[in-house]
């Protein structure tokens, strides 16, 4: 306030300065303005809500520092949550069922005259029925093939010895025979009929063996009814055609045999293989459980599948040059179609019905026969032993019709 009143612009209008200035005038009191200490108050009352603020602030931050500091040494605790869901359900509910199938066969030391048994191959299989105080198991024929001893392995990891009860090449089916005291759980047979493009299943089986036993894919039915080629003897002809399931969940060697299930659980298919050429990807194919059923039964029952023939030997039409269909077959050059039967056997279906060396067959119960994949077709699948079965053959260039009453293979 001294330097205020000093200074004299900072005087007051109006007041005049002292000619003397060493001797007091008459004193007057002193007139105060109200804006300065107005102003004095609100900028303390400020500082002093800024210093509560902050001090409140400061408790706040050191709090929460605190306990940072305290949050740091105390470990974290493990939650384990309930994840089920229909797939887990499900493959806990089948699991067991689903069993590895190992090929073991006895080998010869090159260098010891011992022989030895070992794995010659490995891959799935699927209990369908307990009875009594025997199980059986389905799996595919090229799994078994050739083997001299099975051992069957479970999902829990415990073994026991299989055998076989028959297998067929054609739908590359088989069943083995196993204690039924070591078996949890046998699996429901769905309706294969029934199943819908896009709807899901499920895989199970060992891939590449047993180190993967049990696993587990997930995909959907990509397409029913598919046919695919197969040569047996891989002599670069067509044998057979398989009819199929085609679905994207992963199968990869070692699923051979084992579960393709609704999410219902149900076994709707018998894993079988996968097309794995470098272009394709995720094709996998399933035998049908309905197919499989009348061929699973018959392998139980008799331990092969009594499918009627006729005894003979054939060849392809087309197989044979044009020279010798005309000069030696005598065929009409309108006939290009057809199976050439090239041996009959003695006692067979065949001979009993004068079927000759060289008949050309072109159709069977009015259905074309173009070649032996659609002979066999409609001999297996249309037909069954001591049926009667109507032919049209060309014989020395003449159209013959032939009555054949079939036969059972083993019959002759």
């Amino acid at each position: 306030m001294d330097e205020f009143n000093q200074n004299p612009s900072n005087r007051e209008p109006g007041h005049s300065v002292p000619e003397n200035p060493t001797k007091p005038g008459p004193r007057r009191p002193k007139k105060r303005g109200g804006f300065l200490p107005a102003l004095l108050g609100v900028a303390v009352g400020a500082l002093l809500v800024w210093f509560i603020m902050q001090g409140g602030n400061g408790e706040e931050e050191r709090s929460l520092a605190n306990d940072s500091k305290q949050e740091v040494g105390v470990q974290t605790e493990r939650v384990s949550f309930d994840m089920n869901n229909d797939i887990t359900d499900i493959v806990g509910k089948v699991a067991d069922s689903v069993v590895g199938v190992t090929n073991l066969q006895t080998v010869r030391d090159p260098w010891s005259p011992v022989e030895k048994t070992r794995e010659t191959g490995s891959g799935s299989g699927v209990i369908y029925k307990k009875q009594g105080d025997k199980a059986y198991i389905v799996t595919n024929h090229h799994v078994v093939e050739g083997a001299q001893e099975l051992e069957i392995t479970f999902d829990d990891g415990s073994k026991t010895a299989g055998k076989l009860v028959g297998g067929d090449m054609w739908t590359d089916l088989a069943v083995i025979e196993i204690d039924a005291k070591v078996v949890k759980t046998v699996i429901e047979f769905g309706d294969s009929d029934a199943l819908k493009r896009g709807e899901p299943v499920i895989a199970i089986g060992n891939p590449l063996g047993l180190g993967f036993s049990g696993s587990v894919t997930v995909g959907v039915v990509s397409g029913k009814d598919r046919s695919i080629p197969i040569d047996f003897d891989e002599n670069g002809t067509i044998d057979w055609f398989a009819d199929v399931l085609q679905t994207d969940a992963a199968i990869n060697p070692g699923n051979s045999g084992g579960a393709l299930i609704n999410l219902a659980g149900q076994l709707i298919g018998i894993n079988s293989m996968k097309i794995s050429e470098a272009t394709v990807e995720g094709i996998g194919l399933a035998i049908p459980v309905n197919l499989a059923l009348p061929i699973i039964d018959q392998l139980e029952k008799f331990g092969k599948v009594n499918r009627p023939t006729m005894g003979v030997t054939l060849l392809d039409l087309r197989s044979i040059p044009a020279e010798q269909q005309r000069d030696m077959l005598k065929l009409p050059a309108t006939v290009t179609d057809g199976v050439v039967i090239n041996e009959v056997m003695n006692n067979s279906a065949a001979e009993s019905a004068g079927v000759k060396q060289y008949d050309v067959i072109v159709e069977m119960d009015g259905e074309k026969i173009e070649d032996m994949v659609s002979l066999r077709k409609h001999l297996y699948n249309a037909k069954d032993v001591g049926d009667t079965m109507q032919m049209k053959v060309y014989r020395d260039g003449k159209l013959l019709e032939i009555e054949m009453i079939l036969k059972d293979g083993n019959s002759f």
